[in-house]
């Protein structure tokens, strides 16, 4: 494991001044992938805020593990929306007095994916490998061997439904966000479809071994991508003329462009394939509490889903926040400041 380590986190993460930062990398040596494919050494790059604390017994009291969504990374939340409404000084998740764990999921970030090298050749990683590997990062690469909270958003939220499920005794709580306890159908997984196509049938894929970028299906799947992340009440406010809404399509377009890449792409959205949390949902043990927005045209709440799930797991209850001005669709996920004291007075009730 290689790590550094600096004081001070300043402006790279909002609020979260005057505690320890680190980023390292953490490797796992022939890892066996739940398709049976192996690497050599899956790398996961993690950063982390604060300091673990353990009680008497050893065991880890104010650890946080922290989940990204699909294309995300860790360091995706030192941001003002997300770090600076809860990392600060008295805030829910003060990194002065907890153990912040950020990690970059399998494909993701600057963990192991395909555009390292191999390509198509990269293993086909579903949900639950990215959930075993994040396990493996804990216990054997930070020593972390409880967890006060596990929370994610989007595909991290999912992650949080199968670590309820998986490791139902290592944490206190768990609060998924944007997401559903059950398997990718219906609507979601014909836009995750679209993506994955779109890529897959441009001839310049040539089977993951492009040399540039394919343009045509990566756009495609852009397209779709946006529609996923779309906000129609807030999209009206920032375009409300024909003029505004091609200069907001054309510079989100450019910017997704800009940093995605094909393969890492297409395995992404893949990646939830097998995804079902729902016949298991009776082993959750920790309290949960799942938070969702009315306007996520990813989870919308039409579908009745969240709210007949939730009754099965044994503490945990549901909150779908109607549709205003600072609900942002899909990623009111990472808006916390609509939903951090719910999170404040969550992490105060008794374990």
């Amino acid at each position: 494991m290689t790590e550094s380590m600096s004081k001070n986190a300043d402006d790279r993460c909002p609020g979260a001044a005057e505690t320890w930062e680190a980023e390292g990398d953490f490797t796992l040596r022939d890892f066996t992938f739940a398709s049976g494919e192996t690497l050599p050494e899956l790398r996961l790059h993690y950063t982390t805020l604060g300091r673990p604390s353990r009680d008497a017994q050893g065991v880890v009291r104010n650890a946080v593990l922290i989940l990204h969504g699909t294309g995300g990374s860790g360091r995706a939340f030192l941001n003002e929306r997300f770090a600076g409404h809860l990392f600060g000084p008295g805030q829910p998740l003060d990194a002065s007095t907890h153990f912040l764990i950020l990690p970059d999921g399998i494909g993701h970030g600057q963990s192991s994916k395909p555009s390292d090298g191999l390509r198509a050749r990269f293993p086909r990683y579903t949900y639950a490998d990215m959930v075993c590997a994040q396990y493996r990062l804990l216990t054997e690469g930070l020593g972390v061997n409880h967890l006060r909270l596990v929370m994610g958003t989007s595909m991290g939220g999912m992650h949080t439904w199968l670590w309820g499920e998986r490791y139902p005794r290592f944490m206190d709580a768990l609060m998924p966000l944007a997401s559903l306890p059950a398997a990718i159908a219906g609507r979601n997984r014909m836009i995750r479809r679209m993506v994955t196509d779109a890529i897959r049938n441009d001839p310049d894929w040539r089977g993951g071994d492009y040399r540039d970028q394919p343009r045509c299906g990566l756009r495609s799947a852009i397209y779709t991508i946006l529609f996923m992340v779309s906000v129609p009440l807030h999209w009206q406010q920032l375009a409300p003329t024909a003029p505004a809404a091609d200069e907001l399509f054309d510079r989100v377009v450019a910017e997704y462009a800009a940093k995605l890449d094909a393969n890492d792409t297409l395995y992404q959205f893949e990646a939830s394939r097998d995804y079902d949390p729902a016949p298991d949902l009776e082993q959750i043990e920790a309290r949960l509490l799942a938070v969702n927005s009315a306007d996520d045209q990813v989870n919308p709440p039409e579908l009745g889903i969240l709210e007949s799930a939730i009754g099965r797991v044994k503490r945990g209850r549901c909150l779908v926040f109607p549709i205003d001005e600072r609900t942002r669709g899909h990623r009111t996920h990472s808006e916390a400041a609509l939903w951090k004291d719910h999170l404040a007075e969550f992490l105060k009730q008794p374990d």
